[in-house]
């Protein structure tokens, strides 16, 4: 007998995407941008200095969350830093769910969601999207009969790549009566022609809290760094009191700041993902696939008919190419594809030109 409460131990942990084999293995699997960090990343990692690492660094990580506000266009106390996208939702969770209390998702959805939610001890209250990915209607009164503290969207969607709109999401948090967390993780790569901004949904809605991430825009997947923005009611309580203490590292706090310093070196790399997605999406369609429009860094490709999207996957990881397959209803017939550069894009499209599976 272990030591590990009941519902730990009859859970499930979070499975990561697979890790390539070598240093020739495509990976497009995880949804990282397939461009590196601007310069200034660099260069301000190479310019710390060792008391930099010898002393706990800013507890409150005042320098990143100015820098954050400015481009939001908000105060610093609708900032809260934390240690990657994901501490945000444990935060959540932590200061806003009483134990035993449900949370609540629209599926499918990101897979970390339910196994938070039963390390706090809390039922997951379920919606199924429509076909076309959408929010369900009726999801608001739904989840407030369920007694949810907490509704979680992931926007735009993942898999799917489906942008709910900012009027959706107004009249949603208008009418929830708990707690609003809109996870934002891929909204960089949004069309900037729709002109789509969840922030000043903020100075709206007290209930409302947005997720944001350096992991995929600013391609530091590797530094764990994101932050969360709110109105100060909902900010404070995670800032000063459930946060855990220097929870983000003096290094992820420099090169995040110079990431958004140079927020322009990015963007440009959101142009090039997005060109490519159009691409590859096209390309799909023309060899058979289903791909619905998307608003990320992936597309989710159903396989034409009569072809086995699980043995699909495991063709292309043989041939040394990384996708997502995701074993679940709805799901089972797609692959998830990050989009990567121009040279990975055609590699992929060749190599399924050539399967059997």
């Amino acid at each position: 007998m272990g030591f590990e409460r009941k519902r730990i131990a009859e859970m499930h942990g979070y499975v990561p995407g697979k890790q390539p084999a070598s240093a020739d293995t495509l990976k497009l699997n995880t949804n990282e941008n397939p461009y590196p960090p601007a310069p200034e990343v660099l260069s301000a990692l190479t310019a710390i200095a060792p008391d930099a690492l010898r002393r706990y660094p800013p507890p409150s990580a005042d320098g990143l969350r100015a820098r954050a506000a400015h481009v939001h266009g908000v105060a610093s106390e609708n900032v809260v830093a934390v240690n990657g996208g994901d501490e945000l939702l444990r935060l959540a969770l932590t200061t806003f769910v009483e134990p035993g209390a449900p949370i609540g998702v629209v599926e499918p959805s990101y897979s970390l969601y339910p196994v938070l939610a039963q390390v706090h001890g809390s039922d997951v209250v379920r919606a199924d999207a429509p076909a076309d990915f959408s929010l369900p209607s009726g999801l608001a009164a739904q989840m407030a009969r369920a007694g949810v503290q907490l509704l979680l969207i992931v926007n735009p969607h993942a898999p799917s790549g489906q942008l709910a709109s900012a009027r959706e999401l107004d009249a949603l948090a208008a009418s929830f009566p708990g707690v609003l967390l809109i996870d934002e993780a891929y909204v960089d790569f949004v069309d900037p022609e729709l002109g789509h901004d969840l922030v000043p949904l903020i100075a709206k809605h007290e209930n409302v809290l947005l997720l944001r991430t350096f992991s995929k825009g600013y391609s530091l997947a590797g530094l764990r760094v994101g932050y969360g923005l709110g109105a100060s009611s909902l900010i404070a309580p995670m800032l000063w009191k459930t946060r855990d203490s220097y929870n983000l590292d003096a290094i992820a706090q420099r090169l995040a700041e110079a990431a958004l310093v140079r927020r322009d070196y990015s963007a440009e790399t959101w142009r090039k993902v997005r060109a490519e997605r159009a691409r590859v999406s096209a390309a799909l369609r023309a060899l058979g696939y289903r791909v619905p429009a998307s608003q990320t860094n992936f597309v989710l490709a159903e396989v034409p008919a009569g072809r086995d999207a699980a043995a699909l996957q495991r063709e292309l990881e043989a041939g040394g190419i990384l996708v997502r397959y995701f074993a679940a209803p709805r799901l089972d017939r797609s692959l998830r594809i990050t989009i990567g550069t121009p040279e990975q894009n055609d590699r992929l499209l060749a190599a399924l030109a050539g399967c059997r599976s």
